[in-house]
């Protein structure tokens, strides 16, 4: 099943079945239940308003160089154990709403872009195995991983979590897919455009680290809650590694296309 999280017209947040439409005047089949243990339809219909992120995290991991490809255009080796870091909660975006460029950001901008498949974790994970990781994944949906260059590099003190915490820096959505409807999460393609060029084409069966050891990895003396999204890497091709590079300014448009759940499209703005 995909799920969509949205407001109808009187304001309330719902959740209901996903086809493939932008937000708008648009009917969706709405869902009972609790989004951590059974949803089922209600067999009624409500207007989607304004299309939400798919979840709202208690906790935002994400992981650094897990395609070989990335690691090699921003010149690194690939890592020999995940790299971690993780985001402000409420960097949290939905999908159509803007990306806004930092007011305290460097001049000219350095904020680039990272399409991601992200896990969202449905059932609390505490020193799994990869054998039983995949058991405690609600869904799967696509990301950003919206990056401020100058504050992950020289302003952050060596830490990335400053360039990658901005508000609005984690857009998600626009959907959740259930296991179900993805099958193999490493044999999903995904790319980003820019403008409506293609920057990133790539695969996750390219990734250095399955998503199955990341959750065992991940889970080691530590709980991953339910609500827990883990953004996954990404693939060759942000801006920050083209010659000349490229980097996101107001009026452009960023597209996150991955297989199997769909677009998430994102403006750009300067911020007020």
């Amino acid at each position: 099943m995909k799920i969509i999280r949205f407001e109808d017209e009187a304001g309330r947040i719902q959740y209901g079945r996903y086809e493939g439409r932008k937000e708008g005047a648009v009917e969706a089949e709405t869902l009972e239940g609790d989004l951590f243990t059974r949803m089922t339809p209600s067999g009624k219909k409500a207007r989607v308003t304004r299309l939400l992120a798919p979840v709202v995290p208690v906790n935002i991991l994400c992981i650094g160089r897990n395609y070989v490809s990335h690691a090699e255009e921003l010149g690194n080796l690939p890592p020999e154990n995940p790299i971690l870091f993780m985001k402000n909660t409420a960097a949290l975006q939905h999908p159509h709403a803007p990306i806004r460029l930092p007011a305290c950001q460097m001049n000219p901008p350095e904020v680039d872009y990272e399409g991601e498949l992200v896990v969202v974790i449905g059932k609390a994970a505490h020193n799994v195995s990869e054998a039983e990781a995949l058991d405690h994944v609600l869904g799967y949906t696509a990301g950003n991983d919206v990056s401020a260059r100058h504050w992950q590099k020289e302003g952050g003190g060596g830490q990335w979590c400053r360039g990658k915490g901005f508000d609005t820096f984690c857009p998600l959505g626009p959907c959740l897919s259930t296991p179900d409807d993805i099958g193999d999460p490493q044999d999903l393609r995904i790319r980003t455009r820019l403008n409506g060029e293609i920057m990133q084409d790539g695969h996750t069966s390219h990734m250095i680290f399955p998503i199955a050891r990341l959750i065992a990895f991940l889970s080691q003396g530590t709980t991953l809650l339910p609500g827990t999204v883990i953004l996954t890497g990404t693939p060759a091709g942000v801006g920050f590694g083209r010659d000349p590079q490229v980097f996101l300014k107001a009026g452009d448009a960023v597209e996150i296309d991955i297989e199997k759940i769909g677009i998430l499209e994102n403006p750009v703005e300067e911020a007020s």
